[in-house]
């Protein structure tokens, strides 16, 4: 039996070629069609304690990332326009597309909330509404870092590090890697994982096509995506559908951030709160996630 049989029970499998990559996803239950979109170093297994719930009420879609999971890791180059958060929005306005939804409900966990937020933006009438869970938007993160948070989410300036540093080192030992980083930013360490999803985090990060790919997410946030954040600021274009914004009280993001007024600064309707949690939200505290998600997307 496959982990999704265990983890999504109900849930078909998917797979939707985009104009740039095949992304794997999972797709269970009816009504309302609602995204779901995963963080690092994780794939959509980190949905499976929120999502069979929400799929009583919604027809729920939880996908891996291009560069993540079971999905397509594209070759990318020196602009590492292949790993920008446009081209992996534009993915999954195509997967909603092509499983009949133009229109659609959005949640979004670390990486996949930077996601979330360039969907956003880039395709205003695709989302109702959007929930980004334990991130304050990327260049408001580089533009306020100093050495607690550097020391913190070291990864970010890492893994942004010319081809192929990370690559090797992670390489050499990437189970070693993915548990000393997840378990360090949980509030219980790893025991806040279901073994199943743990073992399916491993499998995925093991593949070398994966650390490259999520080396070339990051590299992309340091590079083309500010270059698409500056422009935005210029612009003033902000995410104009309501917008949750939610966060563990024990993550960097809760102490180190004003969550709420860094995202009024690029959002129009923003509301929020902290979870007792880390940042590891929706496995560490799925019935209060679970809560606060159901009341919003309603």
């Amino acid at each position: 039996m496959t982990a999704d049989a265990t983890l999504f029970p109900r849930f078909m499998p998917r797979v939707v070629t985009t104009s740039g990559a095949r992304i794997r996803a999972v797709v269970g239950g009816s009504g309302p069609p609602l995204l779901m979109l995963h963080g690092y170093p994780q794939t959509h297994a980190m949905w499976h304690k929120v999502a069979p719930r929400l799929a009583e009420s919604f027809t729920v879609v939880c996908a891996d990332l291009r560069g993540y999971g079971d999905s397509d890791k594209p070759a990318s180059d020196a602009t590492h326009a292949a790993y920008s958060k446009r081209a992996m929005a534009q993915d999954m306005v195509e997967v909603m597309r092509e499983l009949g939804f133009a229109r659609f409900r959005l949640v979004g966990h670390d990486r996949g909330a930077r996601v979330a937020h360039r969907l956003c933006v880039d395709h205003p009438g695709a989302v109702e509404r959007v929930a980004v869970l334990d991130i304050s938007p990327t260049r408001r993160m580089f533009r306020a870092t100093d050495v607690s948070f550097a020391t913190a989410y070291y990864h970010w300036f890492f893994l942004i590090q010319p081809f192929d540093l990370p690559e090797r080192l992670i390489g050499g030992d990437p189970v070693y890697y993915l548990r000393r980083k997840m378990g360090g930013w949980g509030s219980a360490g790893l025991s806040i994982f279901d073994p199943r999803a743990l073992a399916e985090y491993e499998r995925c990060f093991a593949n070398a096509a994966m650390i490259h790919a999520s080396c070339e997410d990051y590299r992309a946030a340091a590079t083309i995506d500010l270059d698409h954040d500056n422009e935005d600021a210029a612009a003033e274009r902000k995410v104009a559908c309501p917008l949750l914004a939610l966060w563990g009280e024990r993550g960097v993001v809760g102490t180190q951030f004003d969550c709420l007024a860094d995202w009024r600064e690029v959002a129009l309707d923003v509301r929020g709160r902290a979870l007792p949690a880390g940042h590891y939200l929706a496995e560490e505290v799925p019935e209060d996630t679970l809560a606060a998600l159901a009341e919003f997307l309603a």
